[in-house]
């Protein structure tokens, strides 16, 4: 685990399962049909049962950048964030992700959260490269936190050992 201090909160890096992270809400790396399909979505639909997706089913869906909020079901997380990453090659991906990063932070200091997870949104079936998606999302929090905000901790929640050695040099590089 990686722990660094941005103003008064702690950002860190972990390796594990997000499902498991006990943050008032864990980020979704979500369709914009807010379908909880396979990749992280599946494992929160089958972890957090079907209330999850009927409120998704209610909100409809939401852009490519954008962030809502439901509620955690049956995760220890009280809420899920449902963030619409990029799907790699669709155009204009740096910015959608940096929104997606953004609006998540945005919601959770909306709904009074003071802490939340995030997974590496769209390095997985969405094809984005780890190592940009490292810098596009470290870069977006640590520029959020340095301004108000009533979050205390941010996680990324890397599933493997390679993804998390990314994030921890993408942050090493940044010189906090």
């Amino acid at each position: 685990m990686v722990e660094v201090q941005i103003n008064k909160t702690v950002l860190e890096l972990i390796q594990g399962d997000i499902t498991e992270q006990g943050t008032d809400a864990i980020v979704n790396a979500a369709n914009a049909a807010l379908q909880l399909g396979g990749g992280v979505a599946g494992a929160i639909r089958r972890k957090g049962g079907p209330k999850i997706q009927e409120e998704c089913n209610k909100i409809g869906g939401t852009f490519v950048g954008g962030a809502v909020i439901t509620t955690g079901g049956n995760l220890k997380a009280r809420y899920v964030i449902h963030a619409v990453g990029p799907r790699w090659g669709e155009g204009n991906e740096d910015e959608k992700l940096r929104n997606a990063t953004l609006n998540s932070l945005k919601v959770a200091d909306q709904n009074g959260l003071k802490s939340i997870s995030f997974p590496a949104i769209s390095t997985g079936i969405f094809g984005f490269p780890v190592k940009r998606a490292s810098e596009i999302m470290l870069k977006t929090t640590i520029e959020y936190l340095k301004g108000k905000t009533g979050l205390q901790k941010v996680a990324f929640v890397l599933f493997d050992t390679d993804t998390l050695k990314v994030f921890k040099d993408t942050l090493e590089k940044m010189k906090i």
